[in-house]
């Protein structure tokens, strides 16, 4: 989903299918996006002033799908000369694109003993700095396949990617760490809360809660995207957000929300009903815009 303003202050929600998108990594000139079996470049083919139908400032088509295979790719990076480096949860390791096999591994937490198709960890969420990959979060430490699941409610973690150093292990389900404004943010996605990590002691500062299962962050100079779900098969079971929610007679929504980091409010929010129900990724492009999302064959978008 594309969502931007229209001339005369108008929202524009532009949507395009592709089958389990999940990874999103954006720019002003191009996206990178993760689906079941590809992982896709889409670029802006308008020209500066140029604009489309009237009303867009961007538009965005696919240019190229590289193979992969069923990975479970969760977040992208995009590192030094172009490299796309992408969280490979299903084999438990950050990978790049390969000429010829499915991926390429780059790192794998020192826990793991074997690049295997197992889930063990469910590594998920990826934090560039400068063009290199430094923190990843992963749901537990388990090294047997699949272990992950019996790990949900407590010991997430952010591992260090340059020293194998394990930041914290205080969180529940973490997913997308991002470095913005000098410090480390994460989503404690089994608890509902946007979290300020300090990257020495590991310390956590709630910042926000928002009714949801968080995935997907962005930042725009001290302003936060924040995405959230709903449940999938009762799977906020078990979980202390299932509490938190109903402790404040609240429900858990499919939505977006904008929040300032400065005090933690709740600017301006958006609630996604009927078939959406989960989102993964979220970018703010970073300044005002309007853009539109077009696909050159039927059969990759509808």
């Amino acid at each position: 989903m594309l969502i931007g303003v229209l001339p005369g202050g108008r929202l524009s929600v532009y949507q395009r299918n592709f089958v389990r998108a999940m990874g999103l990594c954006a720019s002003p000139q191009r996206i990178h996006l993760s689906a079941i079996a590809q992982l896709w470049r889409l670029e802006n083919v308008l020209k500066e002033g140029q604009v489309a139908n009237k009303e867009f400032d961007r538009l965005y088509v696919p240019r190229n799908a590289q193979t992969t295979g069923d990975l479970d790719i969760h977040e992208i990076g995009i590192g030094h000369d172009d490299e796309v480096v992408f969280v490979n949860t299903k084999y438990s390791c950050l990978a790049t694109l390969d000429a010829v096999n499915s991926f390429r591994p780059l790192w794998k937490p020192s826990f793991i003993s074997k690049l295997a198709p197992e889930d063990r960890c469910h590594l998920n969420g990826l934090a560039m700095q400068d063009g290199t990959p430094k923190y990843v979060t992963a749901v537990s430490r388990a090294d047997v396949v699949d272990g992950w699941r019996e790990r949900r409610e407590q010991g997430g973690i952010i591992i260090d990617v340059e020293t194998d150093r394990i930041v914290t292990e205080d969180l529940s389900m973490p997913h997308s760490p991002r470095l913005a404004n000098g410090k480390l943010w994460v989503l404690d996605s089994g608890r509902g809360y946007l979290c300020r990590v300090n990257e020495a002691n590991g310390e956590i500062e709630r910042v926000v809660f928002c009714p949801g299962f968080l995935r997907g962050l962005s930042f725009w100079r001290h302003f936060a995207l924040v995405a959230t779900s709903l449940p999938r098969d009762s799977s906020f079971k078990g979980l202390e957000l299932e509490d938190n929610i109903t402790s404040r007679d609240g429900e858990p929504r499919c939505g977006a929300f904008i929040i300032d980091t400065r005090n933690g409010d709740i600017l301006h929010w958006i609630r996604f009903e009927g078939a959406v129900r989960e989102l993964f990724g979220a970018a703010i492009r970073g300044y005002e815009h309007r853009c539109a999302w077009a696909s050159p064959a039927p059969k990759y978008a509808r």
